[in-house]
């Protein structure tokens, strides 16, 4: 991996990634600046902004919801949410429902976003409100489970779904059923004090200005209003790694069932490439199916993927959105590589 070289020519921050195989870390490292204003040098224990890949913990929680019994995947939503009846439905929904199966697999015909004023802005606490306040502005533009539509609001919707479910905050479902059994011990969705510095700074290259801006990831570090259960995690390679190590058979936190109905294709357009709950499914050129999640949000991008015949996986981070590294393509290409050699 050339990652060293490619952040000292990109010169702006920071990339941070991790190798496991089987049920061992056996690779990690950063390279660059975690915070060029402070002078802190990136390590392993930086934590960055993993934007989308927080879709995948809120799918793990809701099978771990599903199995043990305090909901089912075709429980209409409106069940636990009785405001979905608010969402501007264009007729799609006449005579039928939204269900935790369509939210979770972006097969509900939502919109992508609401159309709510500042509805991805605003503090952590209010996110609840926020989701509200989006479904009167929520789009449903197709028949639930008709087709393949990517939504941010529907993943915000199915986490509040989640939490009224289980009578509990969203948040501390995550910590308690995912972060904590799973040792991810530096994944939060705030900071805790005595952290901050731990945080990597997000940095945006503008490269028609030739200017390195900050301040956007600075704002969003207030809040994005209710984007929480569909982008809110920070994270590092490490606790991504140890999260996906218990998606390849390596914990008995879910089962087998339910973690291999996570990964297999629920989007009706394709088998071979598609959306489970909460992953991309694809085969790549060499026949190797593999299984991902990326996100991306001011300042930050990151790349999870695994082969869970193989128990291989690679998750890459980094603090700066525009860079010589693809962060999407490298992961896929190392862990090709990988899965090639153990064969």
């Amino acid at each position: 991996m050339g990652l060293e070289n490619d952040v000292q020519q990109d010169n702006i921050g920071s990339i941070s990634a991790a190798i496991f195989i089987d049920d061992q870390i056996v690779w990690s490292r950063a390279f660059g600046q975690a915070d060029n204003e402070k002078a802190i040098k990136a390590d392993t224990n930086t934590i960055y902004r993993i934007a989308s890949i927080t879709k995948t913990i809120t799918a793990y929680l809701m099978m771990l919801l599903v199995q043990d019994g305090t909901i089912d995947l075709d429980d209409p939503v409106n069940k636990y949410l009785p405001e979905m009846a608010t969402l501007q439905h264009n007729g799609f929904l006449d005579n039928r429902t939204i269900t935790f199966r369509h939210l979770a697999s972006h097969t509900s015909g939502l919109a992508v976003e609401p159309g709510l004023a500042n509805a991805a802005s605003g503090p952590i606490g209010e996110w609840e409100n926020k989701v509200i306040n989006s479904l009167p502005t929520t789009s449903v533009n197709s028949v639930p489970g008709e087709r393949y539509s990517y939504s941010n609001i529907g993943y915000a919707i199915l986490g509040l779904a989640l939490s009224r479910a289980a009578n509990k905050p969203f948040m501390e479902l995550v910590e308690e059923m995912i972060f904590e059994p799973l040792h991810m011990t530096n994944s939060f969705f705030v900071i805790p004090e005595g952290k901050e510095n731990n945080v990597a700074s997000g940095y945006r290259w503008h490269a028609f200005k030739g200017i390195i801006d900050a301040e956007k990831a600075k704002i969003e570090h207030m809040g994005r209003g209710y984007k929480v259960p569909n982008g809110g995690i920070y994270a590092t390679p490490n606790d991504l790694a140890r999260f996906l190590m218990a998606q390849c058979g390596n914990s008995d936190l879910l089962s087998k069932e339910y973690v291999e109905m996570m990964q297999t294709i629920q989007t009706p357009e394709s088998n071979e490439y598609g959306y489970g709950f909460g992953y991309y499914i694809r085969n790549n050129d060499k026949g190797i199916r593999m299984i991902e999640h990326d996100g991306g949000v001011a300042g930050y991008e990151a790349m999870m993927v695994f082969h869970p015949k193989s128990k291989i996986g690679v998750i890459m981070m980094r603090n700066y959105d525009f860079g010589l590294t693809n962060i999407l393509l490298e992961p896929r290409t190392i862990l090709s590589q990988l899965v090639k050699s153990k064969k």
